[in-house]
Order: structure tokens, then sequence, then C-alpha cells
């Protein structure tokens, strides 16, 4: 009876501990990323007189010795361009009422576009990482949509050939897992929130909720850290993190927000470049 209850007992630990268990990373690849201070899309101004996503934040935050904590996806003609929203409506036409997605414009027309009535325009993927040249640790986060695996493939192409430290992050765990089998070396982060932000904010099913609030994809995608809402957090993102995920936190807007994390990232404020 002792020998079935002990079975037991260790079955229930060990199938928590397989689905929620990060990838293993050595520690001197750690190294560029713990401890440190990302801008949240670069050091733009809340006002956005410095836009979000544009050349002069990164140019910014580069200067001041942040890391870059960035976002990525496709045009409608596949260039991968450094974008927040799937619209480009609060960022460029903000007085267009029919939203219209970055997606449905080619690289051409995008960079017709100005971002918050300044002169800055939305960058291609590439020149960004041209004008970074390794000189700051970058978070790349893919966004998702139907054509994931493309801006997967895309992505990779790119980065093969940079020379700087980085890693990518996604809130969606296919992506991640992407990464995991078909480019193991890089540094791969899971994105997340509370379950009730999915399902409140996201309009997500509690089901839908539940699984990405509490990280259940790590059994396919691995991640190497967990970039988690600031805030409480499951108890099934804190046995990954207990398994050896890096902690990432976003957004810090006050640095009393840096505590129990491994990195940060922050806007809005001017914190230590290390903490």
């Amino acid at each position: 009876m002792m020998k079935k209850a002990s079975l037991l007992l260790a079955a229930s630990l060990a199938v928590p501990a397989w689905v929620l268990a990060p990838g293993y990373l050595p520690e001197e690849k750690k190294a560029p990323f713990l401890r440190r201070n990302f801008a949240h899309r670069g050091l733009y101004e809340e006002d956005q007189s410095v836009p979000e996503n544009s050349m002069t934040a990164f140019r910014l935050a580069c200067g001041a010795g942040y890391g870059i904590e960035m976002d990525i996806q496709l045009s409608k003609d596949g260039r991968v361009v450094v974008f927040h929203d799937d619209e480009i409506n609060r960022s460029c036409m903000p007085n267009e009422t029919a939203p219209i997605r970055v997606d449905s414009l080619t690289w051409d027309e995008l960079s017709l576009l100005r971002l918050f009535g300044t002169d800055e325009k939305i960058p291609l993927f590439t020149d960004v990482l041209a004008e970074i040249a390794g000189r700051v640790p970058l978070i790349i986060e893919l966004k998702t949509s139907s054509r994931r695996t493309e801006l997967c493939e895309s992505a990779l192409s790119i980065l093969s050939t940079y020379d700087g430290p980085f890693c990518i992050e996604s809130f969606d765990p296919r992506i991640v897992a992407w990464f995991r089998f078909h480019a193991p070396d890089i540094i791969r982060g899971q994105l997340a929130e509370q379950p009730s932000m999915y399902i409140t904010d996201e309009k997500m099913s509690a089901v839908g909720g539940v699984f990405l609030g509490n990280t259940l994809g790590n059994f396919a995608a691995r991640p190497h850290f967990i970039a988690y809402h600031l805030g409480p957090k499951p108890g099934a993102v804190r046995i990954a993190e207990l398994l050896g995920a890096m902690k990432f936190g976003w957004t810090s807007r006050a640095p009393e927000n840096e505590t129990g994390c491994d990195a940060v990232i922050f806007e809005h404020y001017r914190p230590e470049p290390w903490f």
C-alpha cells in the first residue's frame, strides 16, 4: 500500500513538472539578459512625441544603455516590419473608423505612413537591426496571425546574419514551439498574462484563458524564460520558474516592479540600465 501511494505521489508531481518544464539554457547564454532593463517598444515618450517602435526610440534606448523590446509582423507582400498593433489605425490613421490591418498593406503602402503625427516611419526589421548593430540585447516579439509560420521563417532568415545578443518571444506558444524545433539555439520566451485578462480583455474562452495564462503550452514550446504580466502569478507559472525558467516582467512603470525579476520590460520612467 505504501509503495503504491508513493508511486501515485511521484506521478502526480512528475506530470505537471513535465508539462510546465522550461528548456535548458546554460548560464553563459542567460548572462546578457539577466538583471537588465529593456525599453518597451524602444525609449518612446508617453505622449508619442517620440513614437513607440520608431527608429528614434531605438536610437535613444541604445544611447541610454537599455536593452530593447520590439514587435515584428508581416506586410501584405511579406516584408518584416516593426509594429505593435494588428491594425494601423491607432498609430497612423486615428480618424479612420474602419479597421485597416497591417498585413492588408504592402511595404510600399506602409512606408508612406507616419507614426502618431510625427515624421517617423514604420521601420523595417532589417533597418532596425542595422541601426542597433549588437550594441544592446534585444527581445523580439513575434505577433501571431494565420501567417505565423511565414513570419517565423522570415525572422529566422534575417536573424541568422545578425551579430548581437537577442531572444524571441510570443504570446502564441505555437510560435515559441516553432523556434524550439527549427532554431533550438535561439533563446525563446513565452509571453503570458493572468487568465482573467485573456477572458475579460481579449474576449477569450475560459478554457483558452486558463491554458495560456498558466503557460500550459510549455510542453511543446519549452521556453527558456516566461515574460509574465506584473502582478499575481498562477502556481503553474511559479513551478516553471522553480524548474529554471528565467523571470521576465512586463510592463513596469516604476522601479519597485523590478524586485523578483531577472529582467524587466519598462516604459515611461528611466531606470538604471542594469539593476
